[in-house]
């Protein structure tokens, strides 16, 4: 669903789906916060720029697809389909409560708009293959977006799976590198260095794009350039910050896979610039 630019509107949707994936986590009471916030800007751009979808009906067949392969990030991707319209914004007060669609990771099976079940880390890329194809078997010319976790590329099927997209010429695919140095054990460099990924990248065959994963000008001018590279897979490497948007968690890897306290949401969203009453 690409709209005209307007990036005073989309740093604005990126604040209050921040704001939203802290609300949820800190009533779950569990789930993953640096990550999520990590990618708010790319996926506030690929939902309310760059992506064609329909929320009335999100079978359509010419849709552009979205697969969130870090899937622990799912507070983000719920964020944003609700904020898309997909759902009842008051639905996410239920993450991660039994019964409720939005699990801990994403269920192709339980909540309209996510397109494939994630959360073993490393396949996001070769189903993303499958689709892309299948979509060129159709002659449909949509596109699909793929989220990776930098520590998520230390997976030997990623690169599996790059080597396929670069042979089969999917130029309707872009995979996003959530670069943001950190992983569950600490900085990714120490856990599996995977620099130079640029390098590494262009030896696979992809078209190579790097951009400030904050800056939502360089975003949406990335994503563009994206779409028009023909012939080869494109990856934009997306410098980030884990925690981005509150001071506290930024750069924090404890903040990986913990969810807020009370008094630490209080705070966030005074950062965030909004008061919580009651």
């Amino acid at each position: 669903m690409k709209v005209a630019v307007d990036i005073k509107d989309l740093e604005e949707k990126a604040r209050l789906i921040r704001i939203d994936i802290l609300k949820m986590l800190t009533l779950a009471g569990s789930g993953h916060t640096g990550g999520s916030l990590s990618a708010a800007d790319i996926v506030t751009a690929l939902y309310f720029y760059k992506m064609r979808y329909n929320p009335k009906d999100p079978s359509w067949r010419e849709r552009d697809r979205f697969i969130l392969s870090k899937g622990h990030a799912a507070p983000l991707l719920y964020a944003a389909l609700s904020r898309a319209g997909y759902f009842n914004p008051e639905l996410l007060k239920t993450l991660r409560k039994i019964g409720s669609p939005l699990q801990g990771h994403p269920s192709r099976q339980s909540l309209p708009g996510v397109e494939v079940s994630t959360g073993s880390l490393g396949q996001g890329l070769s189903v993303a293959n499958g689709i892309a194809l299948g979509l060129r078997l159709d002659g449909i010319d949509s596109r699909v977006y793929c989220l990776l976790g930098d520590g998520e590329i230390q997976e030997g099927q990623i690169w599996e799976a790059s080597m396929t997209a670069a042979h089969y010429h999917l130029d309707n695919i872009c995979a996003i590198v959530d670069n943001n140095g950190l992983q569950i054990d600490g900085p990714v460099k120490e856990v599996m260095r995977v620099d130079p990924l640029p390098q590494k990248w262009n030896a696979f065959g992809w078209h190579i794009i790097e951009t400030d994963g904050h800056n939502m000008g360089e975003i949406i001018t990335a994503l563009d350039e994206a779409e028009t590279i023909k012939g080869k897979p494109t990856v934009i490497i997306a410098h980030t910050v884990k925690g981005k948007g509150v001071s506290f968690f930024e750069g924090r890897v404890e903040y990986h896979g913990i969810a807020p306290t009370q008094e630490e949401l209080t705070r966030a969203l005074k950062e965030l610039g909004e008061v919580q009453h009651g």
